[in-house]
């Protein structure tokens, strides 16, 4: 476009429509996308059916104790509410003597049970014959095993690390990056191995920064949880807290009142969980993280970028815009890791920068997470970005914006800052 002779108005109507157009894709199927708020009637009739087949109330659906109890872990009760074909029956059956499964019946609910092998719902949460068929991966990619100081403690970092409290989760994810860690029982780190912990930040005054994670961090108790940050708020040179944990997607139920007043109590606490999926953004979820909010925690999501679940960017983009309207950041997208027994939800790392492109400059900063690859042997998180910066030479850079446009950029000279 010549703008020459065009006026201010004129310039900036045509560029406007330029930048509708960039855009038309996502409006064309953002309307048939599917999230947790518009599809609330199906995961209300679904919760009904639930509660009807553990004769159960509406009251026990709200208790999170209750949630856990009654974990779908059984093929024969799955099959109660989805009409498994013979092979999957016999599949998943295989595939549980192998790797634990649960299913917490909230999240059973927000399965389209009509359509459940679609849905990326089931696919993160039920078991698959790759899982077992899987020639690649390790069961400890990342070297937590050998990142560890003392037991229950894991230091990739200079002033971080984390805790790994329990191996317990509302839901048993298939991709799960320590799903060597599950076993066949819900253990919590005992008193010894948490004050052996403790007492190894203590010694170490660099450590400012402590993740309490598992397994998921909230499946312990109010009280232990309540004695841990207590613990860790009186080491003074710790100076946030963060929590991860996957109930306010998996079980929002666990985020109650009485948890949310312990967590007040320590601030600052910076709380991550992981949305992967724009169906797991629900009214239940947002009521959860409203709840984390008024106590004064800080949410940020790290979704995993899953094949056949999430990555495309449409789907990435609409998760992130669900995300901001219930208040919580996207932090990181996670490449998924090379575990064994998930290498077939990892995506290529082209697909990964494709989503980042189609993501950055087309929605809100707000909804662009940094993608991340986590580097074999406990190396730790390394960024993963398109390429902006082209060239740079001598007093100025060659860079291409968000829509691929090539400019030059003034650079003020290394020299020039020394003077």
């Amino acid at each position: 476009m010549n703008v020459q002779n065009m006026d201010n108005l004129t310039i900036s109507l045509y560029r406007a429509d330029e930048l509708k157009a960039r855009i038309q894709d996502y409006l064309d199927i953002e309307p048939d996308l599917e999230t947790g708020f518009r599809v609330w009637e199906r995961n209300a009739e679904n919760r009904l059916r639930i509660l009807k087949y553990f004769n159960a109330s509406e009251e026990d659906w709200n208790n999170w104790v209750w949630q856990i109890k009654n974990r779908i872990s059984d093929v024969n009760i799955l099959s109660q509410f989805l009409n498994l074909k013979t092979n999957e029956y016999e599949e998943i059956q295989m595939v549980s003597k192998k790797y634990r499964w649960a299913i917490s019946p909230y999240y059973l609910s927000l399965i389209d049970f009509t359509r459940y092998r679609e849905s990326p719902i089931f696919k993160q949460a039920v078991p698959d014959n790759q899982e077992i068929n899987d020639p690649h991966g390790k069961l400890d990619p990342m070297g937590e095993l050998t990142t560890s100081p003392v037991p229950g403690v894991t230091r990739r970092y200079p002033d971080r690390l984390i805790i790994n409290v329990s191996n317990q989760c509302a839901m048993y994810c298939r991709h799960c990056q320590r799903r060597r860690n599950i076993g066949e029982k819900d253990l919590h780190c005992d008193q010894k191995q948490l004050e052996n912990a403790l007492a190894y930040i203590r010694d170490n005054r660099e450590i400012r920064d402590v993740l309490i994670t598992g397994g998921d961090a909230l499946m312990l108790s109010d009280k232990r949880l309540d004695w841990l940050l207590g613990e860790l708020s009186q080491i003074k040179h710790v100076e946030i807290k963060r929590i991860g944990t996957r109930t306010p997607v998996t079980m929002p139920q666990r985020i109650t009142p009485q948890l949310c007043q312990i967590l007040k109590k320590y601030p600052p606490i910076y709380l991550n969980t992981q949305f992967n999926h724009p169906l797991e953004v629900t009214e239940e979820a947002k009521k959860a993280c409203d709840l984390l909010i008024e106590s004064g925690c800080v949410l940020g999501n790290q979704a995993v970028l899953l094949k056949s679940i999430n990555d495309d960017a449409h789907i990435m983009k609409k998760l992130n815009q669900e995300l901001l309207k219930i208040r919580v950041r996207p932090y990181y997208l996670f490449h998924a890791k090379q575990v064994k027994g998930t290498t077939h939800f990892v995506t290529s790392i082209e697909t990964g920068l494709n989503i980042m492109e189609q993501l950055r400059g087309h929605t809100s900063g707000l909804a662009v997470p940094t993608y991340i690859i986590n580097a074999p042997g406990g190396l730790g998180k390394t960024p993963i970005l398109p390429q902006y910066l082209m060239a740079i030479k001598d007093d100025q850079i060659i860079m291409r914006t968000w829509e691929r446009k090539i400019l030059t950029y003034h650079n003020k000279k290394v020299k020039d800052e020394a003077n």
